[in-house]
């Protein structure tokens, strides 16, 4: 949400297993104005797996990790009306990925993703499977980001396909809105993927210039109190946007030894939002109860006699 606020046209989820999607069940959150939150959320037990909030839905990306084509269908049938597409990852290099057979481990399974002897091959085969667009990591399985982005083959499989193809692995280069698009230039792509510094930088994506970081902590910890984040994922965030300065800032510090969000938001100056938050969802969830209650009563006397 922050990110396209800054100006971002669509945003990726972080890759999600698809057992997990399938595992969940979907709850819709839209009894307006009874709700607290008007978000689709898709949840197991103990854990909101993803909270999609209404103006996002149409600018949001599923990527989901797969080793297994019909489940990867099964998700696409139960969440693609609330998304605005389904990315596969078949790019993540990391251990669990590749040990699963998923991510970057799916291009060397023929029988999942034909794999030609060349990529421009392989990508004129996926193009074939009738996807809608093709992003494409400027560095290849063993190569991590200290690596330079291949931005000449990005260039090459753009040229190859007619399909729009998303550019990534620039990061490393950009520091403001226009090395975004001199990066999606450079590489003829249709448009650019950022993913790191989106992290470390959200405002990197406005045209006026990138915000101070503690603006930007600010900014994400009023969105995280709107839509109840949780703890982890709201620290985890907070702690890329500081980077090195975990160490240096007192704010960072305290973000460091944070126990729960209502500290996080002390430490950067925003408890207020916080509670203003809360008693929203609790005085919006008794309106609920209310409304849920029966219309009709009947009293009995159970005085006991003095």
């Amino acid at each position: 949400l922050l990110a396209l606020d800054y100006g971002a046209d669509l945003c990726y989820t972080e890759e999600i297993i698809d057992q997990k999607l399938l595992s969940s069940k979907r709850v819709v959150n839209i009894v307006i104005p009874l709700d607290a939150l008007g978000t689709i959320d898709y949840c197991m037990v103990d854990d909101i797996v993803l909270r999609i909030a209404p103006r996002e839905q149409k600018r949001c990306v599923l990527q989901i990790g797969t080793n297994s084509g019909e489940n990867a269908a099964q998700v696409a049938k139960m969440i693609g009306t609330d998304v605005a597409a389904i990315d596969v990852n078949m790019g993540c290099p990391k251990p669990f990925s590749i040990h699963c057979g998923m991510g970057a481990a799916l291009l060397k399974q023929v029988d999942k993703v034909k794999e030609p002897s060349e990529t421009l091959n392989l990508v004129r085969e996926i193009e074939k499977c009738g996807v809608a667009a093709l992003g494409v990591h400027g560095r290849r399985r063993d190569e991590r980001d200290p690596h330079p982005c291949r931005i000449e083959e990005i260039r090459e499989v753009a040229r190859t396909v007619s399909i729009p193809v998303i550019a990534n692995g620039g990061s490393g280069e950009i520091s403001c809105y226009k090395d975004i698009l001199k990066f999606r230039t450079e590489t003829g792509a249709s448009s650019a993927m950022i993913a790191r510094k989106a992290l470390s930088c959200p405002s990197i994506f406005r045209q006026e210039g990138v915000l101070p970081f503690d603006q930007d902590v600010v900014n994400f910890l009023d969105l995280a109190c709107e839509y109840d984040e949780n703890y982890t994922m709201t620290k985890y965030v907070v702690q890329r946007i500081l980077g090195g300065k975990q160490d240096t800032d007192p704010r960072g510090r305290q973000t460091v030894l944070a126990g729960s969000n209502l500290e996080i938001c002390r430490a950067w100056g925003t408890e207020n939002k916080y509670e203003e938050c809360r008693r929203n969802r609790l005085r919006k969830q008794c309106k609920r109860s209310l409304a849920d209650e029966p219309a009709d009563y009947e009293y009995y006397d159970v005085t006991f006699p003095l």
